[in-house]
């Protein structure tokens, strides 16, 4: 089993910054994808930025410019660090990680840390 482990959210003003933080622990033999999403009430989870092992990234346009993901491959951990944090920011966070197991990935989610963007 893998488990994933976020930390980093809280309340900030807007124009802020936080760094969030994932640790992934387990059975874990590799990490293909790590990523980040978020969600808010009504909507459905949306990628905010994804991360490969080889450290390609991708960037949601609403937060491009403004947000950067990196992983440490050796600690099983990635980051998001969140610049010029606006309200509409404001959502529930997830990690994602996709390990392969016999040819197959498997997508493991973390519980989720809370980002609230308000003056």
């Amino acid at each position: 089993q893998v488990r994933l482990v976020e930390s980093g959210g809280g309340l900030v003003q807007p124009g802020g910054s936080l760094r969030l933080s994932c640790a992934a622990s387990g059975s874990i033999f590799s990490i293909n994808s790590m990523g980040w999403y978020r969600q808010t009430p009504g909507k459905q989870r949306q990628l905010v930025a994804r991360i490969t092992s080889g450290g390609t990234s991708n960037i949601a346009d609403s937060v491009k410019g403004r947000f950067t993901i990196s992983r440490d491959n050796a600690k099983n951990t990635v980051y998001l660090q969140m610049n010029s944090l606006k309200p509409e920011d404001t959502a529930v966070y997830y990690c994602k990680a996709a390990v392969p197991r016999e040819g197959i990935e498997y997508d493991y989610w973390g519980q989720g840390t809370q980002v609230t963007v308000s003056s």
